[in-house]
């Protein structure tokens, strides 16, 4: 299996399956002095632990994560920083359950593509790597990006914007900031959370579930960050978030709706502000101008597809036999993913983040060219 490491400075590798003994996370490019407990790294853990409240997976981890490796004295030593979370809810009557239907197709789930990858050998017990318990290893990674982007200040949000089709309010940065994990959907308009649960609930009853939309918000992030071709940084944290699995489409900004509107709409106006640094007065580009930071707010929305698992019968095939059959599913499941995405989704915007940060400090380092423009936006 490729592609289980993200990032080029700031790289992180992930291992582990849904039902194996532990999820662990190796980051390297950790820079050394930095205080990490365990701690703190468990309150974003904490975002995504299961079980918490009726909208998730009754699966009943407790997430309790322990750094290994990359301390010295309570301090970061510049080694690799290693975290490892143990699975403690692994009864057999689960793993039964998966086992007597390892050979079927889930619909919505990976077991056709790992029949086709990985043949005999597929990981069938809780969808091995394809399981969104890989996710535990992207937090604890995220929670240390987050900790040197705050010795920055920037500070990455994410809430769920729409669930089902309804939508919370258009609201200001600081009221999203004020009301966040206010309720069990962390949805910032009260008013909007209540009808979402609500919606949730009821489908959940119903045997069903439901997707919704998660819109990140990063403040602070200077201008330039991001290369102009391929790696431009809209297109690294539309990899990143990609990369999630229950993740359909990703947007910036206006996003989508630019599609409808006129150039002289879209176009976000520079002005110079009170300490003559070039702002916008828009922000239809969602923090970006080529691909590359212009300092104002960073806006990506995703879109999350509904909990694949269900407790309604559905169509499937017996790859074992070839025959077409039934699949009753009866195994744990979220009625909805997005209450546990959006950890997740603020993580690998960090990572990514961050990432840039070390590659654009350290050309800045060895070009050592003196630019009054980046100083003045960088507040030099």
């Amino acid at each position: 299996m490729l592609g289980d490491t993200y990032g080029r400075v700031f790289r992180v590798t992930t291992c582990g399956e849904s039902y194996g003994d532990a999820m662990v996370t190796i980051v390297d490019g950790v820079p050394p002095g930095l205080a990490l407990t365990d701690e703190m790294i468990q309150t974003e853990l904490d975002k995504r632990r299961p079980g918490q409240s009726e909208l998730d997976s009754p699966r009943k981890e407790t997430d309790r994560v322990h750094i290994f490796a990359g301390m010295r004295d309570g301090f970061t030593s510049g080694a690799p920083v290693g975290m490892i979370v143990h699975n403690v809810d692994r009864q057999d009557i689960h793993v039964k359950q998966y086992r007597d239907v390892k050979d079927v197709i889930r619909p919505g789930h990976a077991e056709y593509t790992f029949f086709i990858k990985y043949g005999e050998f597929a990981d069938w017990c809780g969808a091995g790597r394809a399981s969104g318990r890989e996710t535990v290893g992207r937090v604890a990674a995220g929670a240390v990006a987050k900790h040197i982007l705050q010795k920055e200040n920037i500070e990455v949000i994410g809430y769920i914007k729409e669930c089902h089709g309804i939508k919370a309010r258009e609201m200001s940065f600081e009221e999203i900031k004020a009301n966040y994990r206010k309720n069990e959907i962390n949805c910032p308009d009260l008013e909007a959370a209540e009808k979402m649960i609500k919606e949730v609930l009821e489908i959940k009853n119903q045997g069903d579930t439901c997707g919704g939309v998660v819109e990140i918000i990063v403040r602070g992030v200077p201008a330039g960050l991001g290369e102009p071709v391929f790696d431009k940084l809209s297109a690294c944290i539309a990899h990143g978030l990609m990369s999630i699995g229950a993740v359909k489409g990703v947007e910036f900004g206006a996003g989508f709706q630019a599609a409808r509107m006129r150039g002289s709409e879209n176009n976000d106006l520079p002005y110079l502000d009170e300490k003559g640094r070039v702002r916008f007065r828009t922000n239809n580009s969602g923090g970006f101008l080529g691909g590359i930071t212009n300092g104002e707010d960073i806006v990506v929305r995703i879109a999350v597809k509904p909990t694949a698992t269900l407790s309604i019968d559905q169509p499937t095939i017996n790859m074992a036999t070839m025959k077409e059959g039934i699949l009753a599913a009866i195994t744990r499941r979220d009625a909805t993913i997005c209450p546990r995405i959006y950890p997740v989704a603020e993580a690998m915007v960090a990572i990514t983040i961050l990432d840039h940060l070390m590659m654009v400090k350290g050309m800045d380092g060895v070009a050592n060219i003196k630019n009054k423009w980046k100083d003045l936006a960088w507040g030099k």
